[in-house]
């Protein structure tokens, strides 16, 4: 199927490793050009020269945080500058302090804080400010990744739940003020994804990994592929008729109807 976003151009944040990468890699195996931003130089270096010459499309990489104001004013600076606009936005963000635990438990103001910036400022800050490089286009697409805490609290995620729910409803929003500009904004809430190629403590261990096929029906953990091709379908000619929705990809963990 051809999505119809070869030559568009699209943001992709936190985008130096991981899933970030991933949504890079799948729209431009689509043909979009693309830009990255994350705060690793050298990473983000690595990534474009893999784009560029696994599928041939442009590539800008720019080194900046999404909480530094003057970071995103030059990544805006730099999208006008390379690409003349933007037509998709994939709002990818860091996760929750660790170690997760029980919302009664979540007392300290920092860690709060930390999770109110990571999860919902940072995309906030780049969203207001890269927006209007796509309006005036008549033609865009906004992707945010949230999570499946969101229609159905999981234990332990109140720092990461409370946050994405507003970034589900900054979503609904823009969807309703700029829809009549032809421009998109939906969600993508996953759950149970594999994250074996994460390092270190945010990796699940093996017994973390064997629960969390359990709360499937699929008996499985998800595949990065898999929540990527959700992504990238959400930015196609074809789901041009979505917009103000949650999309789960959580392999049937959560039992409501809808």
């Amino acid at each position: 199927m051809d999505l119809g976003i070869k030559g568009k151009t699209a943001l992709v944040t936190a985008s130096s490793a991981g899933l970030g990468k991933n949504t890079a890699h799948a729209l431009a195996a689509e043909g979009a050009n693309i830009v990255l931003f994350a705060r690793s130089a050298d990473a983000l270096q690595t990534v474009a020269d893999e784009i560029a010459g696994t599928h041939g499309v442009r590539v800008l990489p720019v080194r900046g945080d999404m909480l530094s104001s003057a970071d995103v004013d030059a990544l805006a600076a730099a999208i006008a500058a390379e690409f003349g606009g933007l037509d998709i936005l994939v709002l990818n963000t860091g996760r929750a302090p660790n170690p997760l635990r029980a919302t009664v438990d979540e007392t300290e103001e920092a860690r709060w804080h930390a999770a109110y910036n990571n999860q919902l400022w940072g995309a906030i800050q780049v969203a207001k400010t890269v927006i209007p490089l796509m309006r005036g286009r008549g033609w865009g697409r906004i992707v945010a990744i949230t999570s499946a805490s969101v229609k159905s609290p999981m234990p332990h995620h109140s720092l990461s739940t409370v946050f994405r729910a507003g970034m589900t409803a900054y979503i609904k929003h823009l969807a309703n003020e700029i829809g009549a500009e032809g421009i998109t904004a939906n969600c993508v809430a996953p759950a149970l994804i594999d994250t074996s190629h994460r390092v270190g403590a945010a990796a699940y261990t093996p017994e973390q990994a064997a629960a969390r096929k359990k709360l499937t029906p699929l008996g499985r953990m998800g595949r990065q592929e898999e929540l990527t091709g959700v992504v990238t379908f959400l930015t196609s000619m074809q789901a041009g008729f979505i917009t103000g929705s949650t999309i789960l990809v959580e392999g049937g963990m959560v039992g409501s109807l809808i």
